[in-house]
């Protein structure tokens, strides 16, 4: 059964007409190799209390988090090398490299050989490469919209886009807003479909503040009602049509408050992934993605919302999941999904 305010003909929706096709094929991820309870987090009780938050990890969601020893390279070249494998495509038929990070190690004059450490891990030496940082934890979709321009103008055939981070002090795992985790996400953006699980990238849009940029600033719901309203008029759809949001896991009560100020129910939402990965800084909304078709929770057809937001900006990308090349065609299913996806 649709929303009220759902629409009936989108179902299908797609890129709109004359706008060349562009596809997201076989996101993946991974997380830091030592996952460890939340009363692990140094200082957390001292810094909650600092933050005004009564503590209950119920209440925000804090659950295990996920460190790393890893350099972020390494981190890079095993979702980079899980993207190829899913999508059947070797390195060399990549010809773009997008690389998103919140902080680059070192400056300029250690730059060159971590470009040159992340090409020779993934096997990407030949491609041209592309790094993204100022977007903080919205980055790899703003990589995402570049690799989507790439492809829509011809630049580039297929790009890979990866985001990796770690966090380097455990004094500040835990902010007001999330428990960061270690780990890195991966997709490719082409014009044709690559692998068994991909995805029609059928608009997208961002908005931003520049007054609203400090990191001590609120995430804006008006931004994202900006964002909405884009995407939807350009994919002629309305917003009980999308079937779920792939949101930021910040704590429970400010992702249920940001998402249903900006016109969201509560049944579009994805809370699941909050305590059980935390927040893998701008990997998020592919983890989620990730995750629920696993649990089997995308419909065919079904239109699935990418979105993340940092203080000053709201970025979103409306997919539209690709039937399984082997799978029977089925009819499209217009009522947007309950997020079904539990622990595992």
């Amino acid at each position: 059964m649709s929303l009220p305010y759902a629409s009936p003909a989108p179902a299908s929706a797609s890129a709109p007409a004359g706008a060349p096709a562009v596809h997201l094929s076989a996101p993946r991820y991974v997380l830091g190799e030592a996952p460890a309870d939340h009363t692990t987090v140094e200082g957390l009780l001292e810094r909650a209390r600092g933050f005004g938050m009564p503590p209950r990890a119920d209440l925000w969601g804090w659950g295990t988090v996920h460190r790393t020893d890893k350099t972020l390279e390494t981190l890079a070249a095993e979702t980079a090398a899980a993207t190829l494998d899913g999508a059947g495509i070797s390195p060399g038929q990549v010809d773009c490299l997008i690389l998103c990070s919140t902080r680059f190690p070192g400056g300029p004059r250690t730059h060159g050989a971590f470009v040159e450490n992340v090409m020779a891990a993934t096997g990407l030496g030949a491609a041209a490469f592309t790094g993204l940082t100022l977007g903080r934890c919205a980055n790899l979709l703003a990589g995402i919209r570049t690799g989507q321009a790439y492809v829509a103008s011809g630049m580039h055939r297929r790009v890979m886009v990866i985001t990796a981070d770690r966090v380097t002090d455990e004094a500040v795992r835990m902010e007001n807003f999330a428990l960061f985790t270690d780990g890195a996400a991966s997709c490719l953006i082409s014009a044709e479909p690559l692998g068994e699980d991909a995805y029609e990238i059928v608009a997208g849009a961002g908005a931003q503040d520049p007054a609203g940029l400090d990191w001590s600033n609120e995430i804006s719901s008006d931004l994202a009602r900006e964002v909405n309203e884009r995407i939807l008029h350009e994919a002629g759809m309305k917003i009980g049509d999308i079937h779920g949001v792939l949101h930021a896991n910040l704590y429970k009560p400010l992702v249920v408050l940001k998402e249903r100020q900006a016109g969201f129910t509560r049944e579009q939402l994805f809370l699941d992934n909050i305590p059980r990965v935390g927040h893998c800084f701008a990997a998020d909304p592919l983890v989620n993605l990730v995750d629920r078709d696993a649990a089997g929770a995308l419909k065919p057809h079904g239109h699935y919302l990418l979105a993340s937001s940092v203080p000053g900006v709201r970025i979103g990308v409306l997919l539209r999941k690709l039937p399984h090349p082997t799978a029977p065609e089925s009819a499209p299913d217009t009522a947007p999904d309950a997020a079904r996806l539990g622990d595992h």
